[in-house]
């Protein structure tokens, strides 16, 4: 790769992060995957071969720790992946505040909104019982959210727990909720549909803390 031949430290840190991917790759470690497996799920359109060049990379220049373990290799931050936690959080702020959001035109993936909602569910809003959330989100293959007082997990399959509540409609009906761009019953005029039991129903926008960003206002 030709770099910038420069010697400021902006040019540089670019060359390094700036990559289609990169800071992608540290967003997904930083909220908490660890493993090959779960970093792609997150980005489901990276490429195998770019995402181990990226930790690579990474892990090179010291941003990520990398430590082999039984079950196969695992990442962390480093110290000096550590001091992008600020660089990231503000690019999301400006994002979510000067960027246009118009879900019904952008090409969104369902996989990175319920890890989200996996990540920010609110352990001890939900039912005592271990519960399924069905997904039936566009041409989207089902996806299942598991949710338990211990863990949330998202399941390609069923995996065998009591189905409480089903959600169906467009995805950009769940990405403007989930995103802040509207609230829940914005959501629904969007053709978002819950169904279940009426207690259930009123409960699940609770159950979650809602993207982190959801509350930065859009300056439009």
């Amino acid at each position: 790769m030709i770099g910038y031949g420069q010697f400021c430290a902006i040019a540089r840190a670019h060359e390094l992060l700036c990559g289609r991917w990169t800071l992608l790759v540290v967003r997904e470690i930083l909220l908490g995957s660890a493993r090959f497996g779960e970093i792609r799920r997150g980005i489901p359109r990276i490429s195998r071969t770019v995402l181990s060049e990226r930790l690579r990379t990474l892990v090179e220049a010291g941003a990520l720790a990398r430590r082999e373990t039984p079950s196969g290799p695992e990442y962390a931050l480093a110290p000096a992946g550590e001091e992008l936690i600020g660089m990231i959080k503000a690019l999301g702020m400006w994002g979510q505040r000067w960027l246009p959001r118009r879900a019904t035109e952008e090409d969104n993936d369902l996989d990175p909104v319920l890890l989200d909602m996996r990540r920010r569910a609110r352990l001890d809003a939900l039912p005592r019982q271990p519960f399924v959330v069905r997904f039936e989100i566009g041409r989207e293959r089902r996806r299942f959210l598991l949710l338990r007082r211990m863990e949330a997990s998202v399941c390609d399959i069923d995996q065998g727990y009591p189905e409480r509540l089903v959600v169906k409609g467009p995805l950009a009906a769940l990405v403007a909720w989930w995103r802040g761009d509207v609230d829940f019953d914005g959501a629904r005029r969007m053709g978002l549909g819950v169904s279940g039991s009426e207690r259930h129903v009123r409960a699940f926008p609770g159950w979650f803390e809602r993207y982190l960003f959801a509350d930065v206002a859009s300056a439009a």
